[in-house]
């Protein structure tokens, strides 16, 4: 497969799977280029002869308001017009930033994504969520604001470091979980890697599951889309009270998977062995599947309650019926998802 398109409320875009180097070149002239220091000390080169380039520090820090605040003062002193493309160059924290700043920058300018890490490429690139953090919790701020466009260089992933590589399998296992046994059986027939002869062709099973749900829920008014969320209520969680310093998103949602397939157990919503199956899993792909912030229930516990699927002071998780299935359960009570995190 060369392409496959999105659709969504205004229209549709494509995704196209080529190289670094063909999807740089096939950016328009008048383009703002947002990316960050580990992009450039790997694809400099390519970027050498392009002035509207602006680098941000890696890491969820930049998902700041102060961050999009100056970025958008950037693209106003860049004499950037309502015609002008910002491009999204690297992983998920560039693409949500960026995203954010092009859905408000004049009201909305095109946005384009070239995704370079794994995770972005099979998540976040696609499905139109944009945002920042806030204080007060992750994805707080944001939009729904699809892009123009995605291009999808799996060449880029040869330079990935072990860690990030694995980090973005957190995300490939998790479409298996919620709604594609087959895929389970692909990823666990062998030690899945980056050097694996699958690779391209996972990405693109992801990126079109992930189509095949935002399609028939992009605004996550059904709740359709928010199977996709399956480990991330506990993984926002972890992350938010760990300061987004210590552990990757991946790693954070691997371990809220853990916990919220053993959730779904006690609730009598996921099969018995659910639980043991995700953890035999993650656990045999590197992926932690523990955490000593689990110990902390009250910190989790506070940022559940500022979670975007916590309605009227009550906690909703998406858990596992089966591998292979999901759906949202709302009004937990608090003394469940408790019990979960004491027995993970």
């Amino acid at each position: 497969m060369n392409a496959m398109r999105i659709h969504h409320r205004n229209g549709s875009y494509e995704v196209r799977f080529e190289t670094l180097a063909a999807a740089l070149e096939a950016l328009p002239t008048d383009v703002r280029i947002i990316t960050d220091t580990n992009v450039v000390q790997e694809y400099g080169p390519h970027l050498e002869n392009r002035s509207n380039v602006v680098i941000v520090t890696p890491g969820e820090q930049s998902k700041s308001l102060e961050c999009y605040g100056s970025l958008l003062s950037w693209l106003a002193k860049s004499k950037a017009s309502r015609k002008t493309t910002v491009c999204a160059l690297g992983g998920g924290v560039v693409g949500d930033l960026a995203g954010f700043v092009a859905a408000s920058y004049m009201r909305g300018v095109p946005f384009y994504q070239i995704p370079t890490t794994l995770l972005s490429q099979v998540d976040s690139s696609v499905g139109g969520k944009v945002g920042v953090d806030l204080k007060e919790g992750k994805n707080l701020a944001g939009a729904f604001y699809p892009p123009v466009g995605v291009s999808i260089p799996i060449d880029a992933l040869s330079t990935l470091p072990d860690r990030q590589f694995v980090n973005g399998m957190a995300e490939v296992w998790k479409y298996g979980f919620i709604m594609d046994a087959e895929l389970i059986k692909t990823l666990s027939s062998s030690g899945f890697g980056v050097d694996s002869p699958d690779l391209s062709a996972v990405v693109e099973r992801c990126i079109a599951l992930k189509a095949q749900v935002v399609e028939a829920d992009e605004f996550e008014k059904l709740g359709i889309r928010a199977i996709l969320n399956f480990g991330h209520t506990v993984g926002h969680a972890i992350e938010f009270a760990t300061g987004y310093r210590s552990i990757l998103h991946g790693e954070a949602i691997s371990v809220g998977m853990v916990v919220e397939a053993r959730l779904g157990e006690m609730l009598g919503v996921s099969r018995p062995g659910v639980r043991e199956e995700v953890q035999t899993y993650l656990g045999q792909q590197g992926l932690p599947t523990s955490h000593e912030m689990l110990m902390d229930e009250d910190a989790l516990i506070a940022a559940m309650y500022g979670d975007k699927k916590a309605a009227d002071g009550n906690l909703a998780f998406s858990l596992l019926t089966d591998i292979g299935g999901c759906k949202l359960v709302e009004r937990i009570p608090e003394g469940k998802v408790r019990e979960a995190l004491r027995a993970s």
